[in-house]
């Protein structure tokens, strides 16, 4: 197994779960996902048929009810960490799921393109680290808002003061 392979819990219709391993990304083929059995064997499982795929820290087997581990499934408050924080509706039996995603260029082909959206879950000292949704089990996905960290807000400000106070003269070069 490569070093790319990761621990994960597949959350499919009807309440099917499946263990095993995945890559971080790329692991969508044809619409399907080809998953590394914790025996080692290779399953294929269509996209259409998976509600959830959680990356965990472990794989809680004994547990069938809950192996994700996910704890809370929403924000008591505004996210600390930076991203787009959404809200994802399940188009069968899962509850609703807050979290955040990371807002780059690639972005919209992950909401718009076939496959699905990454976020990170509100537990962020729990069993799942990242989740993996795919857009054949959304039934909407809310964006609730765009978080951005006050020191980087601060420092934009800082340099733009600084910026304006060197056009005005104030900073001249004196020898």
């Amino acid at each position: 197994m490569s070093a790319g392979q990761k621990k994960v819990v597949v959350r499919q219709t009807g309440g099917v779960l499946a263990w095993g391993y995945l890559p971080s990304e790329g692991f969508v083929a044809d619409g399907r996902v080809e998953l590394i059995e914790v025996d080692a064997r290779a399953k294929w499982i269509d996209l259409n048929q998976i509600e959830m795929i959680a990356y965990v820290r472990d794989f809680n087997l004994d547990d069938t009810v809950d192996p994700e581990r996910l704890g809370r499934r929403a924000f008591p408050v505004r996210p600390k960490g930076e991203g787009l924080w959404v809200r994802v509706e399940f188009l069968r039996e899962l509850a609703p799921l807050e979290g955040l995603m990371k807002c780059d260029l690639g972005l919209l082909d992950e909401v718009l393109g076939e496959r699905g959206i990454f976020m990170t879950p509100p537990e962020g000292r729990g069993n799942t680290l990242r989740v993996f949704v795919p857009r054949t089990a959304m039934r909407t996905l809310e964006v609730l808002g765009w978080v951005s960290s006050p020191t980087k807000k601060l420092a934009e400000k800082t340099a733009r003061r600084v910026e304006r106070a060197m056009q005005a003269g104030l900073f001249e070069n004196r020898e």
